[in-house]
């Protein structure tokens, strides 16, 4: 008789994950912006992008970085959110991180009420979830699908999305943001769109999107 074949496993592990903040200088309680970063990039990475938009002097900002380190050819250190192995136990692990982090930031600092994500790319689908789970006043997504997971839920408390793409962006297409906009039409979500001349990057046109739907959000 033979032995039967191997079965796979889960066991709840912990780790460690890490995050950068950016404490404004001027006084107050500050608005907070909350932002996940792309593929193979870290939270610094992430970090720059925010703090190049103009007009978030202001906002005390957060770039967290994914639970999954790897090392790039040249031994850079990067990570990722996920993969699709135990893709719904990844999901409430990564949205648990989120928020062990928002609890941590606003114990040790005076955030405001005004709680803002931002997602690049596979990042995106982290900003979009976080969004629909602890309470927001809006999101900003960088050529990033929303994951089907939030669809499913209709998640009809999603805040208003600012959705992004570039005209020359081979993996977020003009296809891909036409079903992601009719998706979020079909849960009520507010949209706005800002297509720009670039690709799969942040450029100046989409930062200045930015910065205005996060001046309209500021209270």
């Amino acid at each position: 008789m033979s032995d039967s074949p191997p079965s796979p496993q889960t066991v709840e592990a912990r780790v460690h994950g890490r995050f950068l903040v950016r404490v404004p200088r001027v006084p107050g309680r500050w608005p907070l912006l909350v932002g996940f970063h792309g593929y193979g990039e870290t939270a610094g990475d992430h970090m720059d992008a925010l703090q190049a938009i103009p007009g978030t002097e202001p906002w005390m900002l957060v770039s967290v970085q994914a639970l999954h380190p790897f090392y790039t050819r040249n031994e850079r250190v990067v990570a990722s959110w996920m993969t699709r192995d135990d893709r719904a136990l990844a999901i409430a692990d990564n949205l648990d991180y989120v928020g062990r982090v928002l609890e941590r930031v606003r114990t040790a600092h005076p955030a405001g009420s005004t709680l803002v994500f931002s997602g690049f790319s596979q990042g995106g689908a982290m900003a979009y979830r976080a969004a629909s789970t602890y309470r927001a006043d809006g999101v900003i997504i960088l050529a990033a699908d929303v994951p089907p997971d939030v669809i499913e839920r209709r998640a009809s408390d999603l805040p208003p999305v600012l959705l992004g793409r570039g005209t020359k962006d081979g993996w977020y297409t003009e296809a891909k943001e036409a079903a992601d906009r009719a998706a979020l039409a079909r849960i009520g979500a507010r949209v706005e769109t800002c297509v720009f001349e670039g690709g799969h990057e942040w450029t100046d046109a989409f930062r200045a999107a930015a910065s205005t739907f996060l001046r309209r959000l500021q209270r």
